[in-house]
């Protein structure tokens, strides 16, 4: 039976993407989607060979000089001649933020290590997108809008200097860590379980949560610390390539390209620490014809994300996310390997992941949402993924998240409620899900879904799986679930 399945298994393993590109506007030709969707040729930036250098604008790469200026002039540059590449030599350069432009690429040679500078008042407020909402926030580290034919490559490393503005939970962390950011400064919530940075972030995480762009209660300069910025921002952008580079510490999430055209994620490292808030590793948001490949995360929160806006926002935007290719990828720590939601208000359809670990994740694959957020999210297909030491469920559907971890949810369905209310554009739908090719070795639950009584979880099959787990398989809410060749613990489901 065991060389039957894994004979089965070798026979469906999907070769890895043929990749033809460079710079100059080539493409890149993704192989063996067809028996899935349709996934076209992904166009690459298109940036002149011309190159300049930081150190040509008066950086000094020893970790203490401010290089603001220097990049900004670098760039500007750069953006007079019709693009290029500006090369960030071996060194340690401290920054405010920098902006991409248009046809340009910044590369980080070796031993090249971007610090941003902890000083707030180089980082504005601006009127923004987080969570699927828009509201305002800090403008990001590294930030793009609108901009086309943009690279950052190398194999240097971009630190977002991120501890100062995180808020940190005890019970994450051991003295070793939670001693020395008590002693740094800050102040404690009233039970003394959660650091925050300043008096302003325990204001607004006590009385605002997620501020939107309207809010008006609280004074933006004084919480300015809880507005902290995700890394990398993209937004409405084109033919973009992400290479080589190491991705790490940042203060909110790390890579959030939003709106976003023709993207290519390739061979980065993505690392924060396993306790940081919000510290997600790539959050994908109403992004299309998009390739994620060879790239590994350890992160603080979930670590591939695929999201299209929250609610009313993400409903009015109304913008899926769709035609997404991942495969080759590690996740170690995060709160989930590959997720879809629980911001998917847009829809999310035609995604496609493959040929991918998971080892140590809270959860392998993981699917949320909640009632009030709508969108669809159809044709999925997750192919070959192999996990091992999960925290909690190899594969979960979560429709009632309530926007903790899954290490953190209270065992059990939801309770049968007594008055459904009426499917509307306000119900999520997850429909046309496929696994196959699932190894996990190793979890405390195989396969968990709660879907909605009004609206079932439907189209839903696992074939040639096998499960090690503490608990097998629940499953309420959902039309019935097919399965073909799949075992748990030694027997065929």
């Amino acid at each position: 039976m065991a060389n039957v399945f894994f004979k089965s298994l070798i026979l469906t393993t999907i070769a890895i993407s043929a990749i033809s590109c460079a710079r100059g506007g080539k493409r890149l030709h993704i192989t063996g989607t067809r028996d899935y969707f349709e996934m076209p040729a992904i166009s690459l930036p298109r940036i002149p060979s011309r190159e300049v250098s930081l150190t040509d604008f008066g950086a000094v790469g020893d970790g203490v000089t401010l290089c603001s200026d220097a990049f900004q002039k670098a760039f500007d540059a750069l953006e007079e001649r019709g693009g290029g590449r500006l090369v960030v030599p071996d060194g340690i350069w401290l920054t405010g933020p920098v902006g991409l432009r248009s046809h340009t690429e910044l590369h980080l040679s070796d031993n090249a290590v971007i610090v941003f500078s902890t000083n707030q008042d180089l980082y504005p407020i601006i009127g923004t997108n987080f969570e699927g909402l828009d509201m305002f926030r800090c403008l990001s580290p590294v930030h793009a809008e609108g901009a086309t034919d943009i690279a950052i490559t190398g194999r240097g490393v971009i630190d977002g200097n991120g501890t100062p503005w995180r808020e940190l939970k005890k019970r994450k962390v051991g003295d070793d860590i939670w001693k020395p950011t008590v002693k740094s400064g800050g102040v404690l919530s009233d039970d003394g379980k959660v650091w925050y940075p300043d008096e302003g972030y325990k204001k607004a995480r006590l009385t605002a949560g997620s501020l939107n762009k309207q809010a008006d209660s609280l004074d933006l300069q004084e919480i300015k610390t809880f507005l902290r910025p995700v890394m990398v921002s993209l937004r409405n952008c084109e033919r973009i390539l992400l290479e080589g580079v190491t991705f790490q510490n940042s203060a909110a999430w790390n890579l959030h390209p939003l709106w976003c055209r023709d993207l290519v994620v390739r061979n980065i490292v993505v690392r924060n620490p396993h306790y940081s808030t919000n510290g997600d590793g790539i959050d994908i948001e109403s992004c299309e014809n998009v390739y994620v490949g060879g790239s590994s995360f350890d992160v603080g929160d979930d670590a591939i994300c695929i999201k299209s806006g929250k609610d009313e926002d993400g409903r009015r935007y109304g913008r899926p996310c769709r035609k997404v290719v991942i495969e080759d990828c590690t996740v170690y720590h995060g709160h989930g390997g590959f997720v879809i939601g629980s911001e998917m208000s847009g829809g999310a359809e035609e995604i496609l992941v493959r040929n991918c670990r998971f080892l140590g994740t809270d959860v392998g694959l993981r699917f949320k949402s909640t009632r009030g957020r709508g969108g669809l999210v159809k044709d999925i297909w997750c192919r070959n993924i192999y996990m091992k030491d999960i925290v909690a469920e190899a594969v979960t559907f979560n429709l009632y998240y309530a926007g903790v971890s899954s290490t953190e949810k209270a065992d059990g369905m939801q309770e049968a409620e007594p008055l459904l209310p009426p499917v509307d554009e306000t119900t999520p739908e997850f429909r046309d899900i496929h696994f196959a090719g699932i190894v996990c070795a190793g979890a405390k639950q195989a396969i968990y879904v709660n879907g909605l009584p009004e609206l079932p979880l439907k189209g839903v099959d696992f074939q040639d799986c096998v499960f090690q787990a503490r608990k097998g398989v629940q499953v309420q809410n959902a039309e019935p679930i097919i399965y073909k060749n799949v075992r748990v613990n030694g027997e065929v489901l």
